[in-house]
């Protein structure tokens, strides 16, 4: 029996229990704080995409596994290297003999959600055709466009400890993401109970879907009918001219961030049962939407000074 569509639904008629049963079902499998699998749920619902940082073997995989089988999606990985071409994700045209024509074979590219893993080992030749992927939600073959699956959610990883043969991944790259989100080791409870419990991926192979995908997408089209007032709107821009204006940033948030921020609100806004944003949904999701829209002069990770700048900034409402 699907959970998502029994029982009694809340005002909105996609609201809690969906997000709640999907919750429960990855965390069956795989231990991972609230706000890491909030956001991407968050940014599933809302059309995006998330960069996912964090050491290897800390479940990242794992976890894309896991979502794809609750929300009864397909689900590709796609290990990135130096000489990755774009054919190599995007597919390509072979010659049918027999039936005299090119035949289109879609590549890995082509599934519902896509992990993307050490997305700056790559070129940028194969990472302008991730782009187009994830802006578009197409990709060109032939010159010819080719609409990619429905729902599309990439989930790249990147490890911020080993930089030998990766290359920076660029300020444009980055405000494609949704999200960022880091993912740590677990806590010494929970890695006990790792240790001593059964295999995760045993427990994947028995998980049932929990959020058909027809569900999934009416849940992505509810989102654009969320209201954003005029004035969580005037409280957004404060927030974004702040950053443009502090005198440790070398680059601030663009307009599509800020964009993208709202439309990540609505999106938390429609899982926690509401029909509009509150500035709540936007503080929630600063840290994570913003924190690598933001450069530094002198470099580094701009996420705290996302932090005092949202702190700092009264909501006039």
């Amino acid at each position: 029996m699907n959970v998502a569509t029994t029982g009694r639904r809340a005002s909105h008629p996609f609201a809690l229990e969906p997000c709640e049963a999907v919750r429960v079902a990855v965390r069956r499998v795989v231990s991972v704080p609230d706000a890491v699998l909030d956001t991407i749920l968050v940014a599933l619902v809302a059309g995006g995409h998330v960069l996912i940082e964090g050491i290897p073997g800390t479940g990242k995989t794992l976890l894309a596994r896991t979502l794809a089988s609750c929300l009864d999606c397909d689900f590709n990985r796609i290990q990135f290297t130096n000489d990755l071409m774009p054919s190599d994700i995007v597919g390509s045209s072979v010659w049918r003999q027999a039936e005299g024509r090119f035949e289109f074979v879609p590549g890995p590219l082509f599934a519902n959600i896509v992990l993307a893993d050490e997305i700056n080992r790559t070129s940028s030749r194969t990472m302008s055709c991730l782009l187009e992927a994830m802006e578009e939600g197409c990709v060109s073959v032939d010159g010819q466009p080719v609409t990619l699956a429905e729902p599309f959610l990439l989930l790249a990883t990147r490890n911020p400890v080993e930089f030998h043969g990766t290359f920076p991944i660029p300020e444009a790259a980055l405000d494609r993401f949704l999200a960022r989100i880091e993912l740590g080791y677990p806590d010494a409870d929970t890695e006990r109970e790792l240790y001593r419990g059964t295999a995760p991926q045993v427990v994947l192979r028995e998980l049932e879907p929990v959020l058909a995908r027809e569900e999934l997408l009416a849940l992505m089209a509810a989102v654009h009918g969320i209201v954003v007032s005029e004035p969580l709107a005037r409280y957004a821009y404060r927030v974004v001219e702040a950053t443009r204006a502090h005198e440790a940033v070398a680059l601030g948030v663009s307009p599509r961030a800020g964009m993208s921020w709202l439309q990540a609100a609505r999106a938390r806004a429609l899982l926690h049962g509401r029909e509009h944003a509150l500035p709540d949904d936007l503080k929630a999701l600063a840290r994570p939407v913003l924190g690598h829209r933001v450069f530094l002069k002198g470099g580094g990770d701009a996420a705290a000074l996302v932090d005092e700048i949202v702190a700092s900034t009264p909501v006039e409402l």
